[in-house]
């Protein structure tokens, strides 16, 4: 054995916890994460508190994502052009500067909906710039063979931020208007100074020269259009996406017709999100024994069968339960999908594939949260239940017999071997 081959096979085989850089990244955003998905929860609160008006609540979540989505296309691109670490670096220093002023504004006696909004705005359209840049640099942190438990670890950070999270925020809300938004801005900017530690070169590699912004975010676009096999599953995650944002809000209608107490359905999410991190958890094993065909055949005919269960009870423990189930698959299919994507896309290419991903995968849920009120208010929630349960079906029968799936190889960078 060659000494290049076992550096090779070295690298391959440690830990990640032993790797600076990925552990540099990743601890950043568990701290990150966790500050902004309390700060979420914040503020629908703080909207209430200052309008008592849910209605305006609705309207600030709603205005406040619209700039990120509009931008996830041009961010991509911009993410394959910069050094990935300073764009990572800065996202995280800019949401932590905005989001100092929405507590300086509450102290000052001056807690407006126009600082807050602002800086949302500008949490959320660094979120994009963030995850753009994160999903590219991630061959460049770990080894090939890593990839899976990378990934997997990531997809754990999420879900576990979004299970302890939102309870962290509500009670710091009780405390003050401002304190949730405070701990967030100072996660972020701790999370930007770890980004210091990182040594290995983030910069993407380019084989053109640089061309116009939206000829670029083209190319991006060209590309997802030339690969089969990944156009579809982005449209599939783009429709499950839609059905299983559309179920949170009739769950909670259904529970609430049966008498539900606001700390009851706060259980039934918790249930729902433990399965999540469960499967987070599971990922990495089943990673490298699944193809991303066995993966998105057989997730959607799951999900498609787990669906009707929520029409049995009205029980918020029972249909937390359930939810479990269908979120335990969830972590598994992204696992398995940003796997083989990473592994099929040009270095210089992922910013910008990623963000087209993000914009199709991700841009539904504003439409399917303003669906699910119109259809809940049509059809009332088991009715709904019948609707998506159908969209669901409709999904697995389009992703069994897609011949681009039904022609899918094993996932690349699962082929390596467990670690």
């Amino acid at each position: 054995m060659t000494k290049t081959t076992q550096d090779r096979d070295t690298k391959r085989s440690e830990s990640l916890w032993r790797n600076r850089d990925f552990l540099a990244v990743w601890s950043g955003q568990i701290v990150s994460t966790l500050g902004t998905s309390g700060s979420a929860t914040a503020v629908p609160l703080f909207v209430l508190a200052a309008t008592s008006s849910a209605a305006d609540a609705g309207l600030v979540t709603a205005v406040t994502a619209l700039p990120a989505l509009i931008i996830q296309l041009p961010a991509g691109t911009l993410a394959d052009r910069w050094n990935r670490l300073r764009v990572l670096a800065v996202s995280e220093l800019l949401t932590g500067l905005a989001l100092l002023l929405v507590p300086i504004a509450v102290w000052l006696g001056h807690p407006s909906l126009l600082v807050l909004g602002g800086a949302i705005v500008v949490q959320r359209c660094c979120g994009v710039f963030f995850g753009s840049a994160e999903r590219a640099v991630l061959p460049a942190l770990v080894p090939q063979g890593k990839l899976g438990d990378a990934i997997a670890q990531n997809e754990a950070k999420s879900r576990a931020a979004n299970l302890i999270g939102p309870p962290i925020g509500g009670l710091l809300f009780g405390y003050g208007r401002g304190l949730p938004f405070l701990v967030d801005a100072v996660s972020s900017l701790l999370a930007a100074g770890g980004l210091r530690l990182v040594r290995a070169d983030l910069r993407p590699a380019r084989t053109s020269a640089p061309t116009g912004l939206w000829r670029e975010t083209g190319r991006g676009l060209a590309w997802i259009v030339r690969q089969p096999l990944i156009r579809t599953a982005i449209l599939l995650i783009a429709v499950s996406n839609m059905v299983f944002q559309a179920l949170t809000l009739i769950l909670i209608v259904l529970v609430r017709r049966h008498g539900a107490t606001s700390a009851e359905v706060g259980l039934m999410f918790g249930l729902y999100s433990a399965g999540g991190m469960i499967g987070a958890i599971a990922a990495p094993r089943l990673y490298r024994r699944l193809s991303p065909k066995s993966v998105i055949v057989v997730t959607n005919w799951i999900w498609a069968a787990q669906l009707p269960l929520f029409l049995l009870t009205g029980n918020p423990l029972i249909l937390g339960l359930i939810g479990a189930g269908c979120s335990f698959l969830g972590p598994i299919w992204n696992v398995v999908a940003e796997g083989y994507f990473i592994t099929q896309v040009p270095d210089e290419l992922r910013g910008r594939v990623s963000g087209a991903a993000m914009a199709v995968s991700s841009g539904v849920i504003p439409l399917a949260a303003a669906a699910s009120g119109y259809l809940l208010a049509a059809a009332g929630p088991s009715r709904s239940i019948v609707v998506i349960t159908v969209v669901m079906l409709a999904t697995a029968v389009v992703g069994t017999v897609s011949p681009a799936i039904r022609s899918a190889q094993h996932n690349p960078a699962g082929q390596n071997g467990p670690a």
